[in-house]
């Protein structure tokens, strides 16, 4: 993100952006949706029998996530919601 705005680029609450690396060397490690569909080359097969390359207008993201605290506890940060919007 420091990247991109020192370089003039705009960010505005909501902007998706991703960066790094692929998540590993195996399909079945993959982590995002860029990197599931192989930079939407490898369609992602859904339950209701469509298929995804990339997010669409009216997709919903939620991001949640975890991690390890004491004595075998879990810690929350709680989830954050978005819906793709065009302009």
């Amino acid at each position: 993100m420091a990247h991109l705005t020192s370089n003039g680029a705009s960010l505005r609450t909501g902007d998706l952006f991703a960066s790094g690396t692929v998540s590993g060397p195996d399909p079945r490690q993959r982590g995002s949706l860029i990197e599931l569909t192989w930079n939407g080359t490898e369609p992602l097969h859904l339950a209701d029998g469509s298929t995804r390359t990339f997010l669409a207008d009216g997709d919903t993201v939620v991001l949640s996530a975890t991690a390890p605290g004491r004595s075998g506890t879990r810690i929350g940060f709680g989830a954050v919601t978005g819906t793709i919007q065009s302009r």
